[in-house]
């Protein structure tokens, strides 16, 4: 009689399904980002709004050079919870198929269209021996000719299109935030407000100004952009959640 866990023996190669029909790494991998910072995402008719927690990892770390939004073409940004390496290559081939759309097709690429082929690297992943699953959920937005969009990727490659998202160790309390707050009319000053309010709820100290990154872009400029330090700690003072 074997004692071992019941996991035992199915988790050892991601080909091998459990017999309640999961695969165990592609479990893990979501629970590496449910234990990874918590990212926000937000939209509007006026746009939309990323938001990503900052921590610092050791004294001497200069977390404002910590990079955890990024303007991945001019018209959309992403941020992520998870494993930072496995986040930053992602980011990187995501930059790459963009680049390659406008070559190709003289034309900058859909929101959609960039998310699903990330995903579908991400599903290739979840088959194969010898690989393991992206450990990283990416939030990406953007505005293109669809209008505007907010669109969140799972480790499994599946995509799921939202209003209000998050993801990391404080998703739980940032939905049940934004579910309770969130209002479609809201402009893109309402919407940063919200989502720092709804990162101040997750955590359990203020925030400072170190300690939050914030991109957005709006339907009038059609281009993603970061906000600076400066620009920053303005809107923290706006939310109250240095205190």
């Amino acid at each position: 009689m074997s004692f071992m866990p019941a996991a035992m023996g199915y988790d050892r190669a991601l080909t091998i399904f459990s017999p309640d029909g999961k695969l165990y790494q592609v479990e893990y991998a979501a629970e590496a980002v449910r234990r990874g910072w918590t990212s926000i995402g937000l939209k509007s008719e006026y746009g939309i709004v990323l938001i990503a927690e900052r921590r610092k990892v050791a004294p001497l770390h200069n977390v404002l050079d910590l990079e955890k939004v990024f303007i991945v073409d001019t018209h959309i940004g992403a941020t992520f919870s998870g494993l930072g390496h496995d986040g930053r290559v992602l980011i990187d081939y995501a930059r790459l198929i963009a680049v390659r759309h406008r070559l190709t097709f003289d034309e900058a690429i859909d929101v959609e269209l960039l998310a699903r082929t990330i995903c579908d690297i991400k599903q290739a992943y979840t088959q194969q021996g010898g690989v393991r699953p992206f450990g990283v959920s990416i939030i990406f937005g953007g505005i293109d000719k669809k209008g505007v969009e907010l669109i969140k990727t799972e480790p499994s490659g599946l995509y799921f299109k939202y209003y209000g998202v998050a993801a990391g160790a404080g998703e739980q309390t940032v939905s049940s935030y934004l579910e309770k707050h969130y209002n479609p009319k809201m402009n893109i000053e309402e919407l940063i407000i919200l989502g720092l309010r709804a990162l101040r709820a997750s955590l359990e100290e203020p925030l400072k100004v170190e300690r939050v990154e914030i991109g957005f872009a709006d339907v009038s400029a059609k281009t993603f952009r970061k906000l600076s330090v400066e620009e920053v700690q303005k809107f923290l003072d706006k939310a109250g959640v240095t205190s």
